[in-house]
């Protein structure tokens, strides 16, 4: 069985606790070396997560000949710089979602990717790849509620603690940038287009200068999305979709849990059908996606343009609420 090597950049908490062991258990990959700004931490890392080789610069990791592809879980202001970084060194990039700070930034990744044709690159929104989302795509797409005619979607948590990284205005934090951005994407992903006009309501945390709680509406001219994110509400997440003839609600739609089944309520007029999904663990779902893609040297599931359309309507969820204005 062909294999590649991945390379990590840094111990991000995503990336040892949940990404590095999926990634372990994917048929396609090996995690080989693991980098990060000084030895010992990552030294630490490969020894508990048992990887390899272990750097004290990203640098060094990138200069690895043996290292095939890149995952980058780094704190959101450094994914283009690393990510660019990393394809100029050679290797495939899996980064994480956002892949960038705005829509600028995300357009020079691309323009980096375009330069370096042979090497795929892909924003890690790992949910897309979990079979309950291919099934409710399928039922949308294939008439099972009818006419799609609205999405919605909630994503919330609580975290108040001035260190954490969501926090930091001045490094991408704050909850569109983190988890916003999964209600877009999945407006998008459903409706298969972009909208054509958004509003926004955005209230700021005084303290941390970063959005806590965000409301948007999305226009798709056929159909429309509303959706509210918070780092400052209870847990909670939840998606609905509505047709003229059905509707589907999926129970854990983002954080799918790798160690038990899912599930989601498909109904069609007065039917309700619950669709039970295997356990699953949609990170190794993804990376094995991507390793494919790479052994095969065929497009990886999501192009890097979505990642650049999605953050485009994200900016201006943002732009609507400063203006309060439809943008």
């Amino acid at each position: 069985m062909r294999k590649i090597n991945w390379g990590v950049l840094s111990t991000a908490k995503i990336g040892t606790e949940k990404v590095i062991p999926a990634l372990q258990a994917g048929t396609h990959g090996t995690v080989a070396a693991i980098a990060s700004r000084e030895l010992a931490p990552a030294r630490a890392a490969a020894d508990r997560l048992g990887i390899a080789r272990a750097y004290g610069s990203y640098e060094e990791l990138l200069a690895d000949p043996g290292i095939d592809a890149i995952y980058n879980p780094l704190p959101n202001h450094l994914h283009v710089p690393w990510s660019v970084k990393a394809l100029e060194a050679g290797k495939h990039v899996l980064c994480e979602k956002p892949v960038g700070l705005n829509v600028a930034g995300a357009e020079t990744l691309l323009a980096a990717a375009r330069r370096h044709p042979r090497l795929k690159i892909m924003e890690a929104f790992m949910y897309r790849h979990h079979p309950q989302w291919q099934k409710a795509r399928a039922l949308v797409t294939g008439g099972g509620i009818g006419e799609l005619r609205t999405v919605q979607s909630h994503f919330s948590y609580w975290n108040n603690d001035p260190k954490n990284i969501r926090n930091r205005g001045d490094i991408g934090g704050g909850g569109m940038m983190d988890i916003g951005c999964y209600c877009i994407s999945v407006a998008r992903f459903l409706f298969a287009a972009e909208p054509r006009r958004v509003l926004g309501l955005v209230e700021m945390d005084p303290a941390f200068g970063t959005d806590r709680l965000a409301s948007g509406v999305l226009d798709f001219g056929h159909g429309t999305s509303t959706f509210t994110c918070s780092t400052q509400l209870s847990s909670y997440q939840r998606v609905n979709i509505y047709g003229t003839e059905g509707r589907i609600e999926i129970e854990i739609p983002f954080n799918a849990p790798p160690d038990r089944a899912c599930r989601l309520w498909h109904q069609r007029g007065g039917n309700i059908t619950e669709i039970t999904f295997p356990v699953c663990d949609q990170y190794t779902l993804q990376g094995d996606l991507f390793a494919r893609a790479i052994l095969d040297d065929t497009p990886v599931p999501t192009p890097l343009e979505d990642a650049v359309e999605n953050l485009r309507v994200l900016e201006a969820v943002l732009a609507s609420s400063r203006r309060a204005a439809w943008v």
